[in-house]
């Protein structure tokens, strides 16, 4: 049995008996209201539900051709069998989703698992936990798409705001509405948008026992439109500026950080790719705390690089943006990097989002736009300058799985810049 991450994609062919699977759901929530509600959504081209019909969930358990169906495996809390070449030639993906029915959201999940069955053989599984989410209230779990002429699946794991009416629409089905159901109030969050460099915006950090506990944030970039599902990988970077000038770098998965100990950031994961017209999401938490725990105001630099390994790609091509979230408060930087020069070519590996100043009674975020020179890969790196932020592309070049050693050799040669 293999175990895959989020992101990590598995061939079917060769790996399966024929054409059939079975696929394994369970989730266990620690609230005792909660419960889940599963769909399977057969999508075509342009990523969307053009016929209804394929949407399989307990009130339409089969689709018109019977390739998949509601049925459940024992042990499992849910399930869906397929014979994939069953399926019309106008579905090209399906998305299995999971959905909050009732007020819970999906961080009160405790643990739940998705698995591929090849008859009673187990070929695959994908973990997830309540701790991957915030206020969520849907997750895409996995997804079965053909490249090639040959299914693949991958795993997928990304949040969605909202429940199951909310993934049907976003998939472009309609929502059955009942004359008699009150229609449930929506929850406005307040949303500022930075789009130009310079501009900032002030979020005051809450007091007390009832402040919010984590500030969250998102970078997002969708498919750049190539046709090819192995070169829209961001890797989402922070840079962190300690109050004495040092400097640390977090990004998964190797060095993914931790939220109550240092650095106290921490990055909840690497995700590979777009799916589709789905952008991509990497998460990352702040401890609120963070200007308490370092004794002064902590500077950070959110970047996202993109590895030469990944071929020849523009940041343009990906629209990344970066989103905070602190309670109800939420802060875009959405530079359009389409008005850079340099962010259209293919040699340009990183990208800064956002730069944040944490004291410790608020946040000051603003948008940034800089890319690195080309075909450099140096790190964005901070110093202070007063109270302000100077940025540089000089910092030491950090790829998956560097070692202390690499580090160590940097701080030799640059002791002003010390990796803590």
């Amino acid at each position: 049995m293999e175990t895959l991450i989020k992101g990590q994609r598995l061939a079917l062919a060769g790996l399966v008996t024929g054409n059939v699977l079975q696929l394994g759901i369970a989730g266990e929530g620690t609230a005792h209201d909660m419960a889940l509600d599963y769909a399977c959504f057969g999508l075509d081209a342009s990523g969307k539900l053009s016929d209804d019909r394929y949407m399989t969930f307990f009130n339409q358990p089969s689709t018109p051709c019977g390739a998949v169906e509601v049925r459940a495996v024992a042990g499992d809390a849910a399930g869906f069998h397929f014979e994939l070449d069953r399926l019309p030639a106008a579905i090209e993906r399906l998305v299995i989703t999971a959905a909050v029915d009732g007020m819970a959201t999906l961080a009160q999940l405790g643990s739940g698992y998705l698995r591929l069955l090849d008859g009673a053989r187990e070929l695959a599984r994908f973990a997830y936990a309540g701790k991957d989410f915030i206020n969520e209230k849907a997750v895409m779990l996995g997804e079965f798409y053909r490249k090639d002429g040959q299914w693949r699946f991958m795993a997928v794991g990304q949040g969605f705001n909202g429940g199951l009416d909310a993934l049907v629409a976003h998939f472009g089905g309609e929502v059955a509405q009942a004359e008699a159901e009150p229609v449930a109030p929506t929850v406005s969050l307040s949303k500022i948008s930075l789009t130009k460099p310079g501009q900032t915006h002030k979020v005051s950090l809450a007091k007390g026992a009832g402040a919010p506990k984590k500030l969250i944030v998102k970078a997002t970039w969708v498919d750049n439109g190539d046709g090819s599902d192995d070169n829209d990988d961001l890797d989402l970077r922070v840079g962190i500026l300690l109050p004495d000038g040092r400097m640390r770098c977090i990004q998964a998965p190797e060095k993914s950080g931790s939220f109550d100990a240092m650095p106290y950031v921490r990055h909840l994961g690497d995700v590979t790719r777009a799916i589709g017209c789905e952008p991509a999401t990497e998460i990352v938490e702040v401890n609120p705390a963070l200007a308490q725990f370092y004794g002064g105001t902590v500077g950070l630099v959110f970047s996202v690089y993109s590895a030469v390994t990944n071929g020849a790609v523009s940041v343009a091509s990906m629209c990344p943006k970066m989103v905070m979230e602190y309670g109800e408060q939420v802060v875009e930087c959405a530079f359009d990097f389409r008005q850079s020069k340099k962010a259209g070519e293919d040699g340009i590996y990183t990208y800064v989002i956002g730069l944040a100043r944490v004291s410790a009674d608020s946040i000051v975020l603003e948008p940034s736009g800089k890319t690195s020179e080309p075909d450099s890969e140096a790190t964005p790196w901070l110093r202070w300058q007063g109270e302000s932020l100077a940025l540089a592309f000089d910092g030491p070049a950090v790829f998956k799985g560097e070692d202390k050693e690499d580090e160590d050799d940097y701080n030799a040669d640059n002791p002003r810049r010390y990796i803590v």
